[in-house]
């Protein structure tokens, strides 16, 4: 098959799959659309963190373990506050593994002392000849409340990504689960990068874990994507002694002033459902940034409500409240982001390319992404990656839709991460970013 008839047989099918999962057909526009006035969901009547309430572990916001140390700034970043065994619950079933939690420091995105957790899992197979590799596992928490945070959800259970994690755990290497987003639920910025990195450092700290000298790779995808490449970014400069050998990550945003311009505003299709991750955004971005991201200066009351609502919730129940209901259609009259100086600059700020990672990455995006699109938000920051000299390997799914990448991604992932800790090469460098939809097709 040539390339242009290959080319237009997978265009074709994601037009498709498109098509199908929209419902609905504009011949005006050229792509599948979905009417304005539908799946607006009123206002859930539940939330995650209410069936947490239920549970017999405690949340974090009521369990006095997580609280800050009234020295919290003698602390020095990646020391331990205060550590305790727990018990590991896959899908609610408890797993066979050593699984120690440790209370840490780090610090804000504007350097200021906070403290956050992390959760060390260490299999019952023996290791030899080496200090046991790492895994640090950073997860797509994308949510506005503590209890939905990995140190609880893997005692309950219900960590939506523990599973992978059994992979690595069977080859005998240890993972590290990092609250990355730290007690207050903040999101694409760069102290998730030091959280991650200063959950390494109190690892490393804990003689009883036997990890002082072992080589680590972090692994995420999407918001879990979002804080280890922040990690990788600033390695060399916030903590040149984590001993990284390889970053493997798919789905995250890398320009985040694009992403917010794209999920701001209606999208047409299955693309609509980002409209979500901006209510995500603004509700934790305002938490870094209270005196920029002020609700009251640029929604209207309605939003307001809402926004409010989106204060403490799972990404799930974010998710299905915000999927079609773009934040734009809540703004004050005449108010846009574009028009607040402060917002655009904070997202510059915090969008990837900062510094250049100084260890190899394995980086992966769906061609054709609905949350996430590749042409505008994340191709023109591998381009920059690649010119700057950084140890990449790069290269676009041939598959659509974000979730499902989660998993395309995931096995060549751990094929890679699993052979740097073993000590192997990363191999040669490569930027594949096969684009193949028209300009402007909503999710390319």
């Amino acid at each position: 098959m040539n390339n242009s008839r290959l080319r237009r047989v997978v265009v074709m099918t994601i037009c498709a799959l498109v098509a199908v999962s929209a419902g609905v057909a504009s011949a005006d526009p050229g792509y599948p659309t979905f009417p304005p006035d539908q799946n607006q969901l009123p206002q859930l009547p539940f939330s995650e963190p209410q069936i947490y309430d239920l549970l017999p572990i405690p949340v974090p916001d009521e369990d006095p373990w997580y609280d800050d140390p009234a020295d919290i700034a003698s602390y020095a970043p990646g020391q331990i506050v205060r550590s305790r065994e727990v018990q590991t619950r896959v899908l609610g079933i408890p797993f066979p593994v050593y699984t120690k939690q440790l209370l840490y420091r780090s610090n804000d995105v504007h350097d200021n002392p906070i403290v956050t957790a992390t959760t060390v899992i260490v299999p019952g197979i023996p290791w030899s000849g080496s200090a046991r590799p790492v895994v640090s596992f950073q997860e797509a928490i994308d949510s506005t409340d503590s209890s939905c945070n990995p140190s609880h959800t893997l005692q309950t259970g219900t960590m939506k990504e523990s599973t992978l994690v059994i992979y690595w755990l069977t080859q005998g290497f240890a993972i590290n689960v990092p609250d990355f987003d730290g007690k207050f639920n903040t999101f694409n910025t760069y102290a998730e990068g030091k959280m991650v990195l200063d959950s390494l450092r109190a690892m490393k700290n804990d003689p009883g874990l036997g990890l002082t000298d072992s080589g680590i790779a972090l692994y995420g995808y999407s918001g879990g994507g979002s804080g280890s490449i922040r990690a990788a970014e600033l390695r060399a400069t916030y903590a040149p002694d984590v001993r990284l050998l390889g970053t493997s990550f798919g789905g995250a945003p890398a320009d985040l002033v694009a992403i917010a311009q794209y999920a701001t505003q209606p999208q047409p299709g299955v693309a609509g459902t980002s409209s979500f991750t901006m209510w995500l955004g603004w509700a934790a971005l305002a938490r870094e940034y209270s005196d920029v991201f002020r609700p009251e200066d640029l929604l209207t009351e309605e939003g307001q409500t809402l926004l409010k609502d989106f204060e403490h919730r799972c990404y799930a129940t974010i998710a299905l409240s915000g999927v079609y209901r773009p934040i734009s259609d809540y703004f004050q009259p005449g108010k846009s982001l574009e028009g607040s100086p402060e917002v655009m600059r904070v997202l510059r700020d915090n969008s990837l390319g900062k510094y250049i990672p100084d260890t190899p990455l394995l980086w992966w995006h769906g061609m054709w992404d609905e949350l996430i699109p590749p042409s505008a938000v994340v191709i023109p920051t591998v381009n920059s990656y690649w010119e700057r000299g950084a140890d990449l390997r790069f290269y676009t799914v041939p598959v659509p839709e974000h979730i499902t990448n989660a998993v395309t991604g995931w096995l060549p992932a751990v094929a890679w991460t699993s052979a740097v800790l073993r000590g192997l090469p990363p191999g040669p460098k490569f930027k594949a970013d096969f684009q193949p939809l028209p300009p402007g097709f909503p999710g390319s």
